[in-house]
């Protein structure tokens, strides 16, 4: 019997910390360019995209970061998504990382919900674009972001959030949308 093969090394992997991004304004208009560590190091203002997915039951994609990941390593997170590279519009990325991170080809584009800023109190900040994309093809979670997975229904999810530790970003951007989906069917503003 053939042992399983290793997962590629690191050394194999471009290094994420090289990957130039925009560097932006408050008003999310572009000023120069950085590379990604150096952008996370200086606390650059950037651009990222959040997308969370959903199954065809419409359970919600959960994963855990791996221990490597430059920001957050070793969260939980409910949405998929990453950095926006130089000269890349916020679509083009969130089909990218969503096809990426959940190890599939062929989604449909994700839809666009809103954009917010993140801002942390703690000298990281990015400009942010919401959506969401229905996955009812399998996945296969890139092993370099991702530890763990599984779909959770809203409820499992809702759960989860005081037990686990999430990513700030995340639960920052899962109030918006949550205050967004109230907003939307005319129900008062979940609390949190």
């Amino acid at each position: 019997m053939t042992p399983p093969s290793d997962p590629p090394h690191a050394a194999d992997a471009p290094d994420p910390a090289a990957e130039v991004l925009d560097i932006v304004d408050e008003h999310d208009r572009v000023v120069g360019q950085a590379p990604r560590g150096e952008a996370y190091a200086r606390g650059l203002r950037h651009r990222c995209v959040f997308i969370q997915a959903r199954n065809g039951a419409g359970r919600i994609f959960v994963h855990r970061r791996t221990p490597t990941k430059l920001v957050f390593p070793s969260l939980y997170d409910m949405f998929v998504g990453g950095v926006v590279g130089t000269g890349e519009s916020y679509d083009d990325a969130a089909l990218r990382e969503a096809e990426e991170e959940l190890g599939v080809f062929g989604l449909p584009r994700p839809e666009p919900l809103f954009k917010f800023l993140y801002d942390s109190g703690e000298g990281r900040t990015w400009w942010s674009y919401l959506y969401e994309v229905r996955c009812e093809l399998p996945v296969n979670p890139q092993a370099e972001e991702v530890a763990w997975h599984e779909f959770l229904t809203d409820e499992e999810l809702e759960r989860r959030l005081p037990e686990w530790p999430w990513v700030p970003d995340g639960l920052d951007a899962y109030e918006r949308l949550r205050a967004y989906r109230a907003e939307a069917a005319g129900l008062p503003r979940p609390p949190g």
